[in-house]
């Protein structure tokens, strides 16, 4: 089969590779000239991947109608901000979807990329589906869980969860991306698991501030615990089970992110910890960050919404109003008592 993977970062170019190991013929789509010839040069994303070697059937291209055309597996991968344009560019190439069949053949979009959409405060799946034609958005499908561009490439044992309304749809992606080192779990709740993909990063990004600060393990837990928490009340708030981020895209993720080495919101919040101001962390970080504007969105959300999310208002207040770290953590800590789970409010926040 031939798949597209619309975004190069590291992210997608694990993706690509996955797919190319499966026997897929694989195009690699960036807006980046120079670092789509370098990959096709070196077999090696440099750039955001470095050291870790590609299929020869992995081709990188900035042609997007030559990376569609005849595409069964489209993935989408490019970073939050960008998704609602690399959609509506891809719109004129997907009118028409093969049907998924019995064996799981067929046309599948996956959505791969985690946050809300600054203006609009979609989610990405609101995003594909605002832009998207008819024919292609009953075939999408929304990947989430602990997976680290990196580990996911060396072929480390990883899980994700694949979300999808059609029960055709998710059968066939989770089929699409399973592979000896990749085991893909199957779930109807889209609203859940992109919630849990979004906010992770914003709650990471609060892990990495305490232990900047010098705090421990206590601080951390308690931190990852009570995010989780409001996490699955914004999740109920738009719909969504609070089970589900009991699950790969919610306790999986926030924890690999929180406490991974290699996660890129958690090393902002630390360095924002030790003193750094935020200009300077993402001048030098060299990737996108999706907690950084996934905190303002998910502060605007939440007022919208009447959800309480005291650990991302204070994650917000931080990055986007100059707060002081120490002080966001002595409001959370400040904060009036009460029931761990308030279940009346829980029940009042459901739509």
């Amino acid at each position: 089969m031939k798949a597209a993977v619309l975004g190069a970062g590291a992210w997608g170019t694990a993706l690509a590779k996955l797919l190319a190991e499966k026997g897929d013929d694989v195009r690699l789509w960036t807006r980046r000239k120079e670092l789509c010839e370098a990959v096709n040069a070196t077999g090696e994303n440099a750039r955001y991947l470095p050291g870790v070697r590609l299929p020869p059937n992995v081709r990188c291209t900035v042609d997007l109608a030559s990376a569609l055309d005849e595409a069964v597996t489209v993935v989408f991968v490019v970073p939050s901000h960008a998704t609602r344009d690399v959609a509506r560019a891809t719109a004129p190439y997907v009118h028409k979807t093969q049907p998924i069949g019995p064996d799981g053949e067929g046309t599948i979009f996956i959505g791969a990329t985690k946050g809300i959409e600054d203006e609009s405060l979609m989610f990405m799946d609101e995003v594909l589906a605002h832009e998207l034609p008819p024919a292609a958005r009953g075939h999408c499908a929304f990947v989430s869980g602990p997976s680290f561009a990196r580990e996911l490439a060396q072929q480390s044992p990883t899980a994700v969860v694949i979300a999808a309304h059609d029960p055709a749809v998710r059968s066939a992606a989770a089929m699409r991306l399973r592979t000896a080192y990749l085991r893909t779990y199957t779930s109807d709740d889209v609203v859940g698991v992109e919630c849990g993909g979004a906010l992770k990063n914003v709650i990471a990004i609060a892990s990495g501030a305490v232990e900047g600060l010098g705090f421990g393990h206590n601080t951390r837990a308690a931190l990852i615990t009570r995010g989780l928490a409001e996490v699955a009340r914004l999740a109920m708030a738009r719909g969504g089970s609070a089970l589900t981020l009991a699950g790969l895209a919610g306790v999986g993720d926030l924890v690999l992110t929180c406490t991974g080495d290699l996660s890129r919101n958690r090393t902002v919040g630390r360095e924002l910890g030790r003193g750094r101001p935020l200009a300077d962390v993402l001048a030098t970080l060299g990737h996108v960050a999706e907690g950084v504007p996934a905190a303002k969105s998910a502060y605007a959300l939440s007022r919208k919404l009447q959800v309480d999310m005291p650990i991302s208002s204070e994650v917000y207040w931080v990055l986007h109003e100059g707060k002081p770290v120490h002080q966001a953590v002595s409001d959370l800590m400040a904060r009036e008592l009460g029931y761990e789970f308030d279940l009346r409010a829980i029940e009042r926040a459901r739509p």
